[in-house]
């Protein structure tokens, strides 16, 4: 596992929309709130550009941060991030706090390797779609990992990789196996090129034309 992310926050006493909107002209400054944990609510002030530094980390969305706030150190992971509607610029900030005996539900990203190796792509000429980017996990904070792997090589044309295929590190879930078997989708399959003919076959007709007199 990587460096945790730490961010720098200071507490925030004034609230709603008014106060956040004033926060959010001055100083590059913009609104948060820290909860769960058994701790109250904790509304923060954070800096619009170490935010936007810490997002371009692909583990920021999934992996524990470290929340400093007046000095002491909160682990938490982002719970849920309001953007504008028209320039997408983040709004507000939720962190909930986690703690290591109580498991976390959280996105992690899936990592595609061998695209290029595929066999139902180079050798029957099909396309690979990925259906999904993320999976919604449920693990204890220590067995959080930061994205899985999906080896797509041996993938052949008009197969799927599904959820339950995913190689899971131990003690970690996948939350919607969890409610039932009907949930088991497909992340990531090879369609058939258009005609629904691979390279091969479309050798092979052309093999069996006759000559044009």
């Amino acid at each position: 596992m990587s460096q945790p992310i730490e961010l720098n926050a200071s507490p925030r006493q004034e609230v709603g929309t008014g106060a956040s909107r004033r926060l959010r002209r001055s100083h590059g400054q913009l609104p948060g709130i820290i909860y769960g944990g058994g701790a109250a609510p904790q509304p923060v002030i954070l800096n619009a550009n170490e935010l936007g530094k810490a997002m371009q980390q692909e583990a920021f969305y999934s992996q524990i941060l470290n929340v400093v706030v007046d000095g002491k150190a909160q682990k938490a992971v982002v719970r849920d991030l309001q953007r504008h509607p028209v320039n997408e610029k983040v709004q507000h900030v939720d962190f909930l706090r986690i703690s290591a005996d109580t498991p976390v539900h959280t996105h992690v990203p899936l990592h595609f390797v061998n695209e290029s190796k595929c066999v139902g792509v180079r050798n029957g000429g099909g396309a690979l779609v990925h259906n999904l980017i993320d999976v919604e996990i449920s693990c204890l904070p220590a067995d959080l990992p930061e994205f899985i792997q999906v080896d797509v090589a041996d993938l052949e044309v008009g197969h799927s990789l599904h959820l339950s295929d995913l190689p899971l590190p131990a003690d970690v879930t996948l939350v919607a196996l969890t409610h039932g078997e009907d949930r088991d989708i497909s992340v990531v399959s090879v369609q058939p090129p258009r005609g629904g003919q691979g390279q091969g076959e479309d050798e092979e007709v052309a093999e069996g034309e006759e000559p044009a007199e």
